[in-house]
């Protein structure tokens, strides 16, 4: 008999190109995107949970400052198809914002999907997403753009 450390699932680290929305701006960022993933029902394989989050970094003339962080929550459906497994998700969690010392905070929805692409060495794969992430601040809707690529290690 023999016991399982970790359950069925991936984990995910790479790169990631967002379009933003700071407050009444529309700026471009680069930053990061990691994600773990957990299939938690084995007869449906095509479910699983994501706890995703990103940070994106802007620096401007005279010191001005952005910092962003997401994280998010929420399903995913995929399926395999050869070496490609799609998937959708949606999410909802929090955005931390930080633009040179103005800090807010509000209630974040992300929807996105992509697919991973299996590489020759084991349990590897590389990962294509893209996101639409929507929050409110100050009567104002903010709509954000994510593209991430990078490695994922199945487990």
């Amino acid at each position: 008999m023999s016991a399982q450390l970790l359950p069925n699932g991936n984990a995910y680290a790479g790169v990631s190109y967002g379009q933003l929305t700071n407050v009444t701006n529309t700026q471009s960022y680069k930053g990061f995107n990691a994600s773990v993933e957990m299939f938690p029902f084995p007869t449906h394989s095509y479910l699983g949970f994501v706890l995703d989050g990103s940070g994106f970094y802007r620096k401007g003339n005279g010191g001005f400052s952005v910092t962003q962080y997401d994280a998010f929550i929420g399903p995913r459906l995929s399926k395999e198809y050869g070496k490609w497994r799609p998937f959708i998700h949606a999410m909802v969690g929090i955005k931390h914002v930080d633009s040179s010392g103005n800090i807010y905070n509000p209630l974040t929805y992300d929807g996105g999907g992509g697919a991973d692409y299996k590489l020759p060495w084991r349990n590897f794969s590389w990962r294509l997403q893209a996101d639409f992430m929507h929050s409110r601040f100050l009567g104002a809707y903010q709509n954000d753009y994510r593209a991430s690529t990078g490695i994922v290690w199945r487990f």
